[in-house]
């Protein structure tokens, strides 16, 4: 009985991986998106907070990859929640995990965006129908993003064409 957990361990242990890899990844590029973002300049003032929505992995990658840098003079903070309801008002990024449901809290969380001008970034499928401005999606086995102008347009946010030319898709 042991010999079976532990085949079914190491079977597990090669998707484990994956998944750490793909929340590193995705933590690697939200900080990477911030700099190809045209920001209103209420945004430019105070801590640069990135929030994250139900995703400790992501939230602990991006720790760890901004640690003691800074966004222009602003310092760059990572908070995390367990929902959209428990969203603070001063996250100029908010990433909303596949698990936190974007369709049914997609009315809150632009309501909360637009008080912030914040940019919503979200790793589920179709998620740019309920307020997503990028989009992590896996096409054909790689991990890509897709942008929706209307939705950053919404929260008074504007996407570099060199961060439009690395999309995989722009919905107008």
């Amino acid at each position: 009985m042991k010999k079976i957990y532990l085949v079914l361990l190491l079977g597990l242990l090669p998707l484990m991986k994956i998944s750490a890899q793909e929340a590193k990844f995705k933590a690697v590029f939200t900080l990477n998106f911030i700099r190809y973002i045209g920001w209103p300049e209420s945004s430019l003032k105070g801590d640069f907070v990135i929030g994250v929505i139900r995703n400790s992995e992501v939230a602990r990658w991006i720790k760890e990859q901004s640690g003691g840098k800074k966004f222009g003079f602003q310092n760059i903070v990572v908070k995390e929640f367990k929902s959209v309801d428990e969203l603070t008002n001063d996250c100029q990024v908010i990433f909303v995990s596949s698990s936190a449901n974007i369709r049914s809290s997609a009315e809150t969380l632009m309501s909360k965006a637009k008080q912030r001008h914040s940019l919503i970034i979200s790793e589920s499928e179709g998620a740019t129908k309920y307020g997503a401005a990028i989009n992590f999606v896996i096409r054909e086995g790689v991990l890509k993003f897709e942008l929706h102008k209307i939705n950053a347009g919404q929260v008074d946010l504007k996407f570099s064409s060199r961060l439009e030319g690395m999309s995989a898709a722009i919905v107008l």
